[in-house]
């Protein structure tokens, strides 16, 4: 039997309310029931020591400020940056010491393949990697940050062109999910079609499409909830009937039947290794 993960994971969707408009009407109250303060309370509430890698952006100075704007005001006193910038930052012990101590790591939006190239397969994923698994530390991740969680990671495609084969680019993840393929800005960018091809190309990967201003927390590596204002989509290709995608060449139409659905909201859980949906407030909670 594997060792129980003690980590959580939390990806999202991108643009999530960091307290810098008040007027969000659709937004959730940032401070009690925000993306962020989910995010901080999972780990030590206030006096978490908070990690955040803009890495993934190509304005990291901006990205970093508006993180750490957001966290003190949630009432944070230690947050600070790695702003790795090369395999050789990333791969400096001094550089990376700050990981060994964090209550939370966030990696910010940006590029995911960015992302990966810089630190797949260096001493900080390790890092990352060793005290998700034995120690409870959060790993949260938005937009590019959440997307390059999967091992079969989404590097770009066509939103206008969805639902023709060829339409979704991949290419290697971090690695802290391999049951899942993820997308973000899912809703407001369309990005339904390239997501269904990525699933029918993988169809033993779980897809899930995270609306903006929304996340999951991931518990035990299984269990997610999801929070936030927005919604998240689940793909289940696992029952389908009709899949082509292997005979057809690029750029055909592809068809499919008996691909799975579910449209999730804040509070809903499930089971990512089961597949299995528990909709609030009809069920009892897995945890």
């Amino acid at each position: 039997m594997s060792q129980e993960i003690k980590g959580i994971l939390i990806p999202v969707g991108g643009n999530e309310d960091k307290g810098l408009d008040s007027d969000m009407g659709d937004a959730m109250d940032f401070i009690s029931e925000g993306i962020l303060f989910h995010i901080i309370n999972k780990a030590k509430g206030t006096d978490s020591k908070i990690v955040v890698i803009p890495s993934a952006s190509s304005i990291p100075d901006e990205v970093w400020e508006n993180y750490e704007s957001a966290f003190t005001t949630l009432g944070c006193k230690d947050v600070s940056v790695l702003n790795f910038q090369s395999q050789e930052d990333a791969n400096n012990p001094e550089f990376c010491n700050a990981l060994e101590t964090a209550d939370c790591i966030m990696m910010s939006g940006g590029d995911q393949s960015k992302l990966s190239a810089i630190i797949n397969g260096t001493l900080a994923l390790s890092i990352m990697k060793r005290r998700y698994a034995a120690e409870p530390i959060v790993i949260a991740g938005t937009s590019a940050g959440a997307v390059a969680m999967s091992k079969e990671m989404v590097t770009g495609g066509s939103s206008s062109e969805s639902l023709v084969k060829g339409a979704i680019k991949m290419g290697d993840g971090l690695n802290f999910l391999p049951e899942v393929v993820l997308d973000s800005h899912f809703i407001r960018r369309g990005r339904f079609g390239r997501l269904a091809e990525a699933v029918t190309r993988m169809p033993h990967l779980l897809g899930i499409g995270l609306g903006e201003d929304t996340g999951i927390m991931i518990e035990n590596g299984r269990i997610a909830t999801v929070i936030g204002s927005g919604m998240i989509i689940l793909f289940d290709a696992s029952q389908l009937t009709h899949n082509k995608h292997d005979q057809l060449p690029e750029g055909t139409p592809m068809s499919m039947s008996n691909l799975i659905v579910h449209v999730l909201s804040n509070g809903d859980k499930f089971d990512i290794k089961e597949r299995e949906i528990k909709i609030l407030p009809i069920h009892e909670s897995f945890i």
